[in-house]
């Protein structure tokens, strides 16, 4: 049985043996994230947006067996984005030029992309504890009192350990040399 404590490649591995309440676990995980790749980073218009985003993991759901790692679904959803965004994109007719995004405005969206590519590498990094902390505060968006309550902790010690583990992230981020590719593995 999955909870809000179950890792990506808990989840990942319930969607492989056909369970759908898994699928729903890992929409609701990701949907905030890959909405953003849609909307902030490519740019697509509010009313393509949901199209492509039930495409995103449509082709998730076909090519589950491709993902070579459950616990690097998150760059490899992102992956995924990336690439259905770049296609509609290309067969989109052309807008009329009042329309059209200036390229630092597609750069700066690009940046955002490959941001929220490298803080989800690098939190895959963390040891377990401090990756399920940080998922259920920002991800799930947990207050502190159901974070203290569902691990059985103070609440102030959920702050603590958020604090130390967002340290960790961002000595994590710091040391990241090389872009993170749609694998989850680094160049």
């Amino acid at each position: 049985m999955l909870t809000a404590a179950s890792t990506d490649g808990q989840i990942v591995a319930a969607c492989r043996a056909g369970d759908q309440d898994a699928w729903r676990a890992l929409i609701a995980r990701f949907d905030r994230y890959i909405l953003g790749i849609i909307r902030h980073g490519y740019r697509v218009p509010e009313q393509d947006a949901e199209d492509v985003f039930q495409e995103i993991f449509v082709k998730a759901y076909r090519r589950l067996d491709d993902l070579r790692s459950d616990d690097a679904i998150g760059p490899w959803l992102a992956g995924i984005a990336r690439h259905t965004c770049l296609s509609r994109m290309r067969t989109r007719i052309a807008e009329p030029a009042e329309h059209v995004d200036h390229p630092s405005d597609a750069d700066a969206g690009m940046d955002l992309v490959e941001r929220a590519m490298d803080v989800d590498a690098a939190l895959q990094q963390l040891p377990e504890a401090c990756r399920e902390i940080l998922e259920r505060f920002f991800r799930l968006e947990q207050p502190y009192s159901q974070i203290a309550q569902e691990l059985s902790l103070p609440p102030g010690t959920v702050a603590s350990r958020i604090s130390r583990c967002l340290s960790r992230l961002r000595a994590e981020l710091e040391g990241r040399d090389q872009p993170v590719g749609a694998s989850g593995q680094t160049s």
